[in-house]
């Protein structure tokens, strides 16, 4: 499977937000524009994640997915406050192609084998929000990092690989927005325990910590701060990585230059 460069946009409302340690939210942009943009830059996947749909008990996200999914034909994983199946058919129908569980798979483990079983387990992403703990280890937030779970994140994705699902999105809490790369610890030792995909999320910023990452064990990497706030060009990157020997998904223009 090649390497997959994924754009991570969190929302809240209307806005495309950024913080940092999952705190201090600003808004940086329009979520809609911003992932076209991203589309055209050559950009394999788009994660969506509604930042308050614990808020509102519900997933906001709907009409941004259909326009969106009318606009950029690639991959589009969508999560927060999916707790049925209800929600999860919703989002579904409007061109969501995955959905990322926290909050509910918690609460629910077999959740996530109900939703395999319904669309697939490609179509089922654990989504964990890890924090570092003192003494060592990560324990599992939800809520964007507000609520403590009790649960450990290595035993927890452990568990949710037995449940059907398809790839786990793992954010380090502690280097989210940072932009000073990643917790390769907790990306290494994931990667020993399960035998399903993992995208790392929270601290990337350039073409060195994307490949520290894939040597720590990752098969894509979500970028968020980085792209907001125009650090990182994903044309930049994407030349940087394919000089660096990664395989990557050929992208049109590199079709044509190639050719």
């Amino acid at each position: 499977m090649s390497f997959r460069l994924i754009a991570r946009l969190d929302v809240k409302l209307s806005y495309l937000i950024k913080g940092i340690q999952m705190e201090g939210w600003r808004k940086v942009g329009d979520p809609a524009t911003r992932a076209k943009k991203y589309c055209s830059d050559g950009v394999d996947e788009i994660i969506y994640i509604d930042a308050v749909a614990s808020l509102y008990q519900r997933n906001n996200l709907y009409d941004l997915v259909r326009d969106v999914a009318a606009h950029a034909f690639i991959p589009m994983t969508v999560g927060g406050g999916i707790a049925d199946m209800a929600a999860a058919k919703a989002l579904m129908a409007v061109g969501a192609d995955k959905l990322a569980i926290n909050t509910a798979a918690t609460a629910r483990p077999i959740f996530l084998a109900e939703l395999s079983d319904t669309f697939g387990s490609q179509a089922v992403v654990l989504n964990i929000e890890a924090k570092a703990l003192p003494g060592g280890g990560w324990t599992v937030m939800t809520d964007n990092g507000r609520n403590h779970t009790g649960r450990d994140a290595i035993a927890w994705a452990r568990e949710a690989a037995g449940l059907g699902i398809g790839e786990i999105l793992v954010t380090s809490i502690d280097q989210d927005g940072s932009c000073r790369g990643m917790d390769l610890d907790l990306i290494s030792q994931l990667s020993r325990e399960v035998d399903i995909p993992i995208i790392a999320s929270g601290g990337c910023a350039n073409a060195a910590h994307v490949l520290s990452a894939t040597k720590a064990g990752a098969d894509a990497i979500a970028i968020g701060a980085a792209l907001h706030l125009d650090k990182l060009s994903l044309r930049s990157l994407r030349e940087e990585l394919r000089t660096s020997g990664l395989e990557m998904r050929p992208f049109p223009e590199d079709i044509v230059n190639n050719g």
